[in-house]
């Protein structure tokens, strides 16, 4: 199997020769085509001048020459664009794999909020879970892979599903990277399609009017003839009332039109966006992965579709052109026939529509999951286990951090306890082995591989207090900014009867130690009444006496410092017991402070 540092080191050196070869000739036929241009300009001179044949031939066929190098020229330009896409999508791989510089695609900072798990687990803004997988280029890809990630999916089929679409488009990199090389191409710089799903909804204009569908015809059809009749008599007469008759009928939806104008408006290049997503994953290999033939159906039925939609939007705008405005409006009632066709394609369409732009969504997080996939071989997908609330794991690791860096745990949590008491010194890794048993129960629950060579889990909905800040607005202090946290706990197992994972560090810090003792103890003894399994970090020793009060519902586990030729030293290893050392007073003693 190809190593993706190897894989992308290939395709950056193939398309740094290609665009290195293509440049110069595209600079060439720009030559050409202004030399062909110039040549043109002279010969029309001369065959007005001298009436002649063959400057009438010469003259034409520069015009043909001119078109075929325009054209010529655009192909040029559309492959240096893709190909200068496909370079940074690459070079941006090479660069993550190396921990030279983060993904260069959003952070999702937009979607964060310290109120929930993703401030505590970090899912959103830099150097988050949503930055390392995003891959998407469209508003709605963006929004379904941060609604999978604040959501995952609970149900074992829907997982598994999803695991193998992630499994088997995995493999499909250059088809992969050709859809991300699309999307960025026309990526959303002029807004999004909530203007379209308004427009949508909006009743028909004219489209119930028997009367101007026949106006659609007649007007052009009587135009058409009276044209003739003046090139041959000069008289432009038959033309004055159609004019009126014309700005009559269009004057009438004057203001109708341009709501939906304003709607409908410079949406072309959006709608190429996703037209061609549609396109490109409608040559997917599916496989035997049931998940990816239904998007796959759904891209073949939408892309010729949305293309559509996307020259009607293009027509549309044309309007605003004052040549076409005039004489088109004038003649052919511009405006109505644009407005036909759209309502006649929103008639056939309007079904349907919002579950293509679904699934341009489930397309690129199932692009972003899959390129996670790739990039990590190392990874395994997990088992998903329905029976018991439980995890199990081995040589579980927090993908956030370098490989190089990263110290592995094997854990087995729910099969002989409900609550794990985690107990250590500070800097001993108690939170972050915290985050990163939530951070890989949701790539597994969103059918990602894990950082684990194996993982079993129930499907659960994550609950935490681990990172939580007080609100100067709300007049909120730290510590009931907690007490909040922990309330928003205790309802969500009282009115769900879901499985949950709780991950608590070090709660109510804002107290006296007898005090925190016994609120934490309470906590506790009200966690295991529920549905729950819990990982309740802590530096109160004394809690750990639960373990014998609480047979068979609470463990105590922890993590061990060192002091060794006077330094601290931790191994980042999980173990069954409670910790011992202390490393406050060392370091405040190192450090001159006592």
């Amino acid at each position: 199997m190809e190593q993706p540092i190897a894989f992308y080191e290939k395709n950056t050196s193939k398309y740094i020769d290609d665009l290195t070869q293509l440049k110069p000739m595209a600079a060439l036929v720009a030559i050409l085509r202004l030399a062909c241009f110039l040549v043109f300009a002279w010969a029309t001179y001369k065959w007005i001048a001298s009436h002649s044949t063959g400057w009438m031939v010469t003259t034409l066929l520069l015009a043909i020459a001119f078109v075929i190098l325009v054209r010529i020229a655009w192909r040029m330009n559309d492959r240096i664009a893709l190909l200068e896409k496909l370079l940074f999508i690459n070079n941006n791989e090479l660069n993550i794999l190396r921990h030279i510089q983060p993904n260069l695609f959003d952070n999702g900072a937009a979607f964060s909020s310290n109120d929930n798990n993703s401030g505590d687990l970090d899912i959103f803004g830099p150097n988050s879970l949503y930055h390392l997988l995003n891959r998407t280029t469209t508003w709605h890809g963006k929004q379904q892979l941060a609604a999978m990630l604040q959501q995952p999916l609970l149900e074992k089929n829907e997982i598994e599903l999803q695991q193998q679409a992630v499994k088997e488009f995995s493999t499909q990199k250059e088809l992969r990277q050709l859809l991300t090389a699309h999307g960025l191409l026309n990526e959303e710089k002029e807004g999004n399609l909530h203007d379209i799903g308004n427009w949508l909804q909006k009743p028909a204009i004219i489209h119930d009017k028997k009367w101007i569908k026949w106006m659609r015809y007649l007007v052009p059809a009587y135009s058409i003839i009276c044209f003739i009749i003046y090139l041959f008599t000069q008289n432009y007469s038959l033309l004055i009332p159609i004019v009126l008759i014309s700005w009559g009928i269009i004057g009438s939806f004057a203001k109708r039109i341009q709501d939906q104008h304003n709607l409908l408006g410079k949406k072309q290049s959006i709608l190429d966006q996703y037209a061609t997503i549609l396109s490109l994953f409608s040559k997917v290999e599916t496989g035997n992965a049931a998940l990816l033939k239904k998007e796959k159906d759904i891209a073949i039925a939408a892309h010729q579709a949305v293309k559509k939609l996307s020259r009607l939007s293009a027509m549309f705008d044309q309007r605003l052109n004052l040549i076409v405005n005039i004489f088109l409006n004038s003649f052919f009632l511009y405006d109505i026939q644009c407005l036909w066709a759209l309502e006649s394609w929103k008639q056939k369409h309007k079904a349907h529509f919002n579950d293509w732009i679904h699934g341009v969504g489930m397309i690129e997080s199932l692009n972003s999951l899959s390129t996670f996939a790739f990039n990590n071989p190392s990874n395994h997908y997990p088992t998903v286990n329905a029976d018991t609330i439980s995890i199990a794991a081995t040589q579980l690791a927090h993908p956030l951090i370098k490989v190089d860096e990263r110290v592995a745990n094997d854990c087995t949590f729910g099969i002989d306890e409900k609550l794990v008491l985690v107990t250590g010194s500070n800097m001993s890794g108690k939170t972050t082995f915290l985050r990163t048993l939530g951070v890989n129960l949701i790539l597994g629950q969103c059918g990602a591989p894990v950082c684990a060579t194996s993982f079993a889990f129930t499907p659960m909905v994550i609950r935490s207090s681990i990172r939580v800040s007080d609100s100067l607005q709300e007049h909120t202090s730290y510590f009931m900014a907690e007490l909040k946290r922990l309330q928003q706990i205790i309802h969500y197992l009282q009115q769900n009867e879901v499985p949950v994972l709780i991950l608590i560090d070090e709660i109510l810090r804002g107290t006296n130690s007898e005090d925190k003792t016994h609120g934490s103890e309470q906590f506790i003894k009200k966690l295991v009444q529920y549905r729950c399994l819990t990982l309740f970090a802590t530096h109160d020793l004394a809690l750990s006496r639960l373990e014998n009060e609480m047979a068979g519902q609470v463990n105590n586990y922890c993590f061990e410092s060192t002091i060794r030729n006077n330094e601290l030293l931790f191994d980042y290893k999980l173990q069954r017991g409670v910790a011992k050392n202390k490393n406050a007073s060392f370091l405040m003693q190192k450090m001159e402070i006592i």
